[in-house]
């Protein structure tokens, strides 16, 4: 069950991000939106409505939540970046998943709403100094202080983690 929940594995935290390693992490940032709307190309509404695993989100879902998870990401550096170590809101991902246009918009939305988002991220982050990628928000869920460049490395990973999500399914269930 765990290879179907973490296909690329579990997230790990860089602490230490050269800007060779910035630079890879800001090119999966970029080339996102493209691989993911790949990896749901041809799905008819059946095939995004099915799980990608066991009580997990339908690949609709994974989409949706892609959208919205890298949006407050985005949000949280740009309050980082203007303000002295903000107190970033939390949300409930599980429950935003299950509102009304998580379960039923169609997919072309978020896949468009990435499209312009990371566009716009990647702009942002390709124009950051060393000293605003060190720049700090506090995430009170956790009760952590988090840089910039982890915000970057763990959003590249997330992108990919959701990806590998939807392609799993389809190599499972043949829909190549």
């Amino acid at each position: 069950m765990e290879e179907l929940q973490y296909p690329i594995g579990k997230y790990r935290i860089e602490h230490e991000i050269t800007a060779e390693r910035r630079a890879e992490l800001i090119e999966q940032i970029a080339s996102l939106p493209g691989l993911l709307r790949e990896s749901v190309s041809g799905l008819d509404a059946e095939q995004l409505a099915t799980a990608y695993r066991p009580e997990g989100w339908s690949v609709l879902q994974v989409v949706h939540h892609v959208a919205d998870s890298h949006m407050n990401a985005y949000v949280r550096m740009r309050l980082a970046l203007t303000e002295d170590e903000p107190a970033i809101a939390p949300y409930k991902e599980g429950y935003w998943a299950i509102l009304p246009d998580a379960l039923s918009a169609p997919v072309e939305l978020s896949l468009s709403m990435l499209d312009g988002l990371h566009g716009r991220w990647v702009h942002l982050l390709e124009g950051m100094s060393d000293e605003q990628f060190a720049r700090r928000f506090f995430h009170p869920q956790y009760g952590t202080r988090v840089r910039q460049d982890e915000i970057l490395s763990h959003y590249a990973w997330h992108g990919r983690h959701h990806t590998a999500h939807v392609t799993g399914l389809r190599q499972r269930m043949g829909w190549l």
